[in-house]
This record gives structure tokens, C-alpha cells and sequence, in this order.
């Protein structure tokens, strides 16, 4: 890994090169940076130029870079709306994308009701046991869906749903309503509701939540902290260049 992200650095810093500088550089044998190169070059991160055996950084990298953009701007703009929820409900908002069958908080800001709470940020959290995860899985396509589904499910509370029927079932329920819940799930006493949060072509990209405690976020008030919660989604979308029949 380290000589790999040592190429992509000569690379960067000399322009195109052929196998024998790179082996050179990394001082090793010209067939093991050759090596290298290739597995580079399968994942797009450098290409040959017209001239063979000299390679240059590919745009498999300007991928990656599109990412960390959007993911950065995702928290930027989301953060303004987060710390107003979190200030409205008194409790703890999250944002979290779909990253290989789980969810994964970029960000998090906390209520005035929360004396102490867990740091969520960079965590990955099941799919089918979280109000984010459910968002993120609704919308997922039907491969990301299958390959969960056709893993065991752990059962983290007697409430976690752990059947892949009634997961169908449920983001079939979610895409209906066009948020998730979800109630005592993941921890006995944790509540959360989530929105899903679209980008500028319509995708789901991630979800933003409200959780806290069962006895202040009450499964009675889940419609109404929905429409707050929908309505914060909305806002950070269209930050983002969503437009809704645009």
C-alpha cells in the first residue's frame, strides 16, 4: 500500500513516467513496481499515455476527489441546519452516507438536553437497526439491499427487526412515508427518526437523524418530529443543488 501511494506521489510531483523510473524511485526491482503500476491501473488511479511504458496519473483519482468534495460540502452546508435542529429538538442530529453496507455519522452536533452522549462521528452503525441506515437502505439499489439482506442480521435489542421479509417490509414503509424510524433497535432506550437528504441528480445521499433517550423522543411524536426532521432534509438537499421537479 505505502509504495502504491509513493507512485501516485512521484507521479503528481514529476508528470509522467516509465516503469524503470518508478523502480528507481521506489528502489525496488523494475518487475515488482511493474506490479504496482498494474494494480493502479485497474483501478483507474494511473493510465498509459499513447507513447507505451510511460504512465500517468489516471482519472480514477478525479473520482475519488469528486467524493471527498461532495462529502465536505455535505458537511459544510449541513452543518448550518443540523446545529438549528439539534437546538430545536434539544437533542443529538447526525448526518451518515452508505458506505459498504453500513452507515457511517460525517457529522453531529448535540442539543441542550444532552448532558453527555456518545460521539457518533467516523462510527459505522447497521442499516436495518438505525433510522439512518433504513433511509440509506430504502433507497439503495436492489444489489446493495440483497447483498444485506443476505447476511445474518444481528439482533441488538429484542425490537431489532432481524428478518429479511420484514425489513422489505419496512423499507417498503419508509419509501411510502419518506422517513424511517427507529425505536429501541439498535440500544434498549434509544429513539430516533431520520430523512433522507437528495443531491443535485435525485440520488439519496445520505440521511439526516434526530435520536435521544425513549422517554423524551416518545414513538407518539414520530409524525411530528418527521415533518421537522423532513423539512431540515429538505433544506440541506437543496444546499446541495437539489431542486425537486427542477
Amino acid at each position: 500500500m505505502d509504495r502504491a501511494l509513493t507512485i501516485l506521489e512521484y507521479l503528481a510531483q514529476n508528470g509522467s513516467s516509465g516503469v524503470t523510473e518508478i523502480a528507481k524511485n521506489l528502489q525496488v526491482h523494475k518487475s515488482t513496481a511493474f506490479r504496482l503500476v498494474v494494480a493502479l491501473e485497474n483501478r483507474q488511479l494511473v493510465e498509459q499515455e499513447e507513447e507505451r511504458g510511460k504512465y500517468r496519473l489516471g482519472f480514477g483519482l478525479i473520482r475519488l476527489a469528486g467524493a471527498t468534495s461532495a462529502q465536505l460540502d455535505l458537511t459544510k452546508e449541513g452543518r448550518p441546519v443540523c446545529v438549528r435542529l439539534a437546538g430545536e429538538f434539544e437533542e443529538t442530529v447526525n448526518i451518515a452516507l452508505l458506505d459498504s453496507n453500513a452507515a457511517v455519522n460525517i457529522t453531529q452536533e448535540h442539543g441542550n438536553n444532552v448532558v453527555a452522549s456518545r460521539n457518533w462521528v467516523g462510527k459505522r452503525t447497521p442499516l436495518h437497526a438505525t433510522s439512518s441506515g433504513k433511509v440509506l437502505l430504502a433507497w439503495a439499489d436492489e444489489g446493495t439491499i440483497a447483498s444485506v439482506l443476505d447476511e445474518p442480521l444481528e439482533a441488538f435489542t429484542e425490537q431489532t427487526i432481524t428478518t429479511p421479509a420484514a425489513i422489505r417490509a419496512e423499507l417498503e414503509r419508509v419509501r411510502a412515508r419518506g422517513w424511517a424510524s427507529c425505536s429501541e433497535e439498535l440500544e434498549v432506550g434509544l429513539n430516533s427518526v431520520a430523512a433522507p437528504i437528495f443531491e443535485a441528480d435525485g440520488a439519496v445521499v445520505a440521511a439526516v437523524s434526530v435520536s435521544g433517550p425513549s422517554y423524551r423522543v416518545i414513538t407518539d411524536d414520530f409524525e411530528r418530529i418527521a415533518d421537522r426532521i423532513l423539512a431540515g432534509a429538505g433544506e440541506i438537499s437543496s444546499r446541495i443543488g437539489y431542486f425537486p421537479g427542477g
